[in-house]
């Protein structure tokens, strides 16, 4: 017996700008879902249209031989859901599916939007569902995945494993994606290996946060590394990691060189006179509320005053393009307190942007270094097994576009 097929549409309007008597009036609604639907092309075979009592919201629903509308108004939020789906098993309806939804859409004029489209009944749909991450208000990408992800609440915050299938494993914390098997690689490698190659030999290491353990796991491959302190401010994600990343951060915690301090690692700093030769601040996004007080220019300081004189610190910035803000004011606050300040950035497709690091120092400059150094100084801390990081991609990392060069980049 064939599937029935079909398309499924669905939109959440938020802030609509339409009159707010629209959301509340049933006749006019209906009068509107109907015309749509005839002007898309489609059949209307029935409809029913209810107004709440206590000048609340419309629901309703127009009956289609294709198969239906469905609306619900919130006066009170000027919010709307919309959901569409039209049998495609004789043919196609599709087309006309999205004309009706648009024409709503600009109906209710909505400042934010958010459309799905699922596929009913067709072999070749994908039974996925899809996990999203908002890169601004009004611009996300996500992974489909092949099942609800693992969860778990923490004392700090959410915890989620998903199984992407582009990706691989990938971790999210209070939503936000921090890193995948797929591409985890060319994060941690640009920022582990630019800071610790620009030392001549770093025998210290510290990272702040890092709970995943890859920042760890690149530190390890320099022969010269003999401590390595990671502080991370959440145990539930050290364990998770130990659970679900091992095959990934290649069992770093494990290794007697790495020393996991769990608490703030900011308090680590002001209670020990502690210097590293490396600093990596492998934390949360500086737009996390839990996360704004350690990208500042006092936070700078405090990391400054616990580097070695040659001492390096290695962070990530965000997306020139997408955070303008976020990274002009962060090489500003760096720039306030190193005097060796170089900002440099890959792509990476788990944050679906070209995301920015930075080096600071008060004396070493990863820029100086030349192709030919690079290469004998990977070869003589025994560096061979990298999937990024190259001496030629070195000088590649600090290009930017003119755009990224305004903001101090």
């Amino acid at each position: 017996m064939p599937l029935v097929q079909g398309l499924h549409l669905t939109a959440d309007l938020h802030h609509c700008a339409c009159p707010a008597s629209l959301l509340r009036d049933s006749t006019a609604l209906r009068d509107a879902c109907v015309k749509f639907a005839i002007d898309a092309g489609l059949t209307v075979v029935g409809e029913h249209f209810h107004t709440f009592a206590d000048a609340g919201g419309v629901t309703g629903m127009v009956l289609l031989a294709e198969s239906h509308l469905a609306i619900h108004t919130w006066p009170e939020l000027n919010a709307v859901t919309l959901d569409v789906y039209v049998c495609n098993f004789r043919a196609d309806n599709s087309g006309k599916a999205q004309k009706l939804t648009d024409a709503l859409v600009m109906l209710f004029a909505p400042k934010n939007v958010n459309r799905n489209s699922l596929l009913r009944g067709s072999p070749a749909a994908r039974p996925d569902s899809l996990t999203l991450e908002w890169l601004t208000p009004e611009i996300a990408h996500g992974f489909t995945t092949r099942h609800p992800p693992v969860a778990v609440q923490s004392a700090v915050q959410r915890i989620e494993w998903h199984d992407t299938n582009a990706m691989g494993r990938m971790l999210a914390l209070d939503g936000a994606f921090m890193l995948s098997e797929g591409d985890e690689f060319i994060y941690h490698e640009c920022m582990v290996h630019v800071a610790a190659l620009a030392h001549n030999g770093p025998q210290r290491a510290l990272v702040m946060g890092g709970g995943d353990g890859c920042s760890a796991r690149e530190l390890l491959k320099h022969s010269s590394i003999n401590e390595i302190v990671v502080a991370e401010l959440d145990p539930m994600v050290i364990a998770t990691c130990r659970e679900n990343f091992a095959d990934v951060n290649g069992r770093a915690f494990d290794d007697a060189r790495v020393r996991v301090e769990i608490g703030d690692a900011l308090v680590l700093l002001r209670n020990s006179s502690m210097r590293y030769d490396v600093i990596v601040m492998d934390l949360t996004d500086p737009d996390a509320a839990e996360a704004t007080s350690l990208y500042s220019t006092e936070t700078y300081q405090l990391i400054g005053d616990r580097l070695s004189p040659e001492g390096v610190l290695s962070l990530h910035i965000g997306s020139a393009f997408f955070h303008p803000e976020r990274v002009a004011k962060t090489l500003r606050d760096l720039r306030a307190v190193f005097t060796e300040v170089h900002a440099y950035k890959a792509f990476m497709p788990t944050y679906g942007a070209e995301w920015g690091m930075a080096c600071a120092s008060m004396r070493t400059t990863p820029r100086a270094l030349g192709e030919a150094e690079i290469a004998q100084r990977l070869k003589q801390r025994g560096i061979a097994d990298l999937r990024f990081y190259t001496p030629r991609v070195h000088a590649s990392l600090f290009a930017w576009p003119a755009y990224a060069e305004k903001l101090g980049a």
